[in-house]
């Protein structure tokens, strides 16, 4: 067998969202659109690949066929690399009333919005996935959220671990980024973060950069 040399790079996927009720200026939108110059200047790490950088719309049923078409794009883009896949799937959005980042470990089969999304739809008690049975159902990335959030916090961040992303667009997507990652031999994580008025657009920026390289050395 003999030695296999370095591991394959890991390639990392970002996804923010557009403005949404309640919240005029998204910032996972600014940080999104500017996470990749932001990290080819600071100095890209060895082994990390920066993936695509998308903005979606906050909205759930009437956005599910491009959000597909988004998570598909990794692994199409993948498909002639005749290493396993190492990819991951990263994606922010806001929460308005933190007040530090929160990493969140899961997502559950239901669709309850408090107010409509961006496409007027108002599900409650929906099931995301009527194929994964009942709203129940809960799906959990595989990616070490405690290590990552320790990680995070020794570099002097406010952040959190969190089993609970809401029942909102943001849980909308995790869950089925969760279900395409295990589907697919991926992996997939999600990150909220407060306003800008709450952590300064700077310290986001270093924080999503600091994730990204962290993502990268514990896969």
């Amino acid at each position: 067998m003999g030695s296999e040399g370095p591991a394959p790079p890991v390639t990392i996927h970002v996804t923010g969202f557009k403005k949404f009720h309640g919240v005029a200026e998204n910032p996972t939108e600014t940080i999104v659109n500017n996470l990749q110059d932001y990290m080819v200047k600071r100095g890209l790490p060895k082994g990390l690949i920066l993936g695509s950088f998308t903005i979606l719309d906050t909205a759930g049923q009437g956005a599910l066929v491009p959000l597909c078409q988004t998570l598909q794009s990794a692994v199409n883009q993948d498909v002639n690399v005749s290493n396993p896949r190492r990819i991951i799937w990263l994606h922010f959005g806001v929460n308005s009333g933190a007040t530090r980042f929160a990493i969140e470990h899961r997502a559950v089969n239901e669709a309850t919005f408090r107010c409509p999304d961006e496409m007027g739809w108002k599900p409650q008690k929906v099931p995301i996935v009527p194929a994964d049975g009942a709203i129940s159902r809960i799906r959990e990335t595989c990616l070490p959220v405690e290590d990552i959030t320790n990680a995070l916090a020794k570099m002097g961040y406010e952040v959190t671990t969190s089993d609970d992303a809401g029942r909102f667009v943001c849980n909308y997507v995790y869950y089925h980024s969760l279900r395409f990652a295990e589907q697919n031999g991926i992996k997939s994580l999600f990150v909220h973060v407060p306003l800008f008025s709450t952590i300064n657009k700077e310290t986001q920026m270093q924080f999503a950069a600091a994730l990204l390289e962290l993502l990268a050395s514990l896969y």
